[in-house]
């Protein structure tokens, strides 16, 4: 397994498969202050873990810094992004799961103390894990386990990872350490709607030219104030964000070797094909037949 391929996480991913939805994601970022996560959300929760360098993490509206070492929990359907910080190299490793594989086969104890209030956000994890004290450590332990298990994937690997995590939901329960987050306030929820209907906008139509008024038209606002909203939003400009999102469909299209490169740059909303190699080198440092040849072996 590639542990230093930078792999963004879709939204319409799906992570694992039916039967053990969960999979975990290592990425390595060397540039400071660009997105080593551009902003985004998914369906299922998510333990991000930095295992190098600092990181400037975003959930919903909430900025906070994660050392090496500390991990975030995420969960499912909050907007999260995350910025390399310092002059370090990043690394960090996602694993993300449908908290429903966590549920019982009948309704016991287990189901209606644990894991429904889980599923409601009633009881979760804590936001930032550090290790300050004995029982955050002792979570970070097992992530540090799940990271292990799943990157061998040996025969019961699934069993492990399991038990991991009901272990670190009685860690959390056992010491009334849960945190209640089934509300959000008005304001909160009204930017966070907002950016959400922006960032499927752009995802649905990303394959053709977009303008500014057309994205701020959707919320709406004027150009200039939604320019500023999506920017204290996610950290980046609307281009830059639309621009990521298209080089990373770019980057699954060129695993085909039969599509030729000048197609992809259209097909992923580019209109020059210089302009389409010019953002890719700068976001993957890399030119497009060179990601090709890369990880196909082909350059054409």
């Amino acid at each position: 397994m590639d542990q230093t391929t930078r792999h963004s996480l879709k939204e319409d991913r799906l992570h694992g498969n039916n039967m053990f939805p969960l999979a975990a994601y290592w990425v390595e970022r060397d540039e400071p202050g660009a997105p080593i996560l551009d902003c985004h959300w998914h369906a299922e929760a998510e333990f991000f873990c930095v295992l190098e360098g600092e990181v400037l993490f975003q959930v919903d509206t909430d900025y906070f810094p994660v050392r090496a070492g500390e991990a975030v929990f995420i969960d499912g359907g909050d907007i999260h992004a995350g910025h390399a910080l310092n002059d370090s190299t990043c690394k960090f490793c996602a694993i993300v799961f449908d908290t429903h594989m966590l549920a019982s086969g009948s309704f016991d104890a287990v189901q209606e103390k644990y894991v429904t209030p889980l599923l409601e956000k009633k009881r979760t994890f804590p936001r930032h894990i550090t290790a300050a004290t004995e029982w955050e450590r002792s979570l970070l332990s097992h992530l540090q386990g799940m990271m292990e298990v799943y990157d061998k994937q040996q025969s019961g690997y699934e069993i492990a990872i399991k038990g991991r995590l009901y272990f670190m939901l009685h860690e959390i329960c056992s010491g009334q350490r849960f945190v209640n987050r089934s509300e959000t306030s008005n304001a909160d929820s009204t930017k966070i709607d907002r950016l959400k209907t922006v960032i499927l906008y752009m995802q649905h139509h990303f394959h053709r030219p977009i303008r500014i008024a057309e994205l701020a038209d959707q919320i709406p606002m004027s150009e200039g104030q939604f320019c500023r909203f999506f920017k204290t939003m996610t950290r980046q400009t609307p281009i830059e964000y639309l621009n990521a999102y298209r080089i990373r469909q770019a980057t699954e299209l060129l695993l085909e070797p039969e599509r030729k490169i000048s197609a992809i740059a259209f097909d992923v909303g580019f209109e020059h094909i210089s302009y389409f190699v010019k953002v890719f080198r700068k976001t993957m440092k890399c030119t497009p037949s060179q990601f090709r040849k890369e990880r196909t072996g082909s350059d054409t």
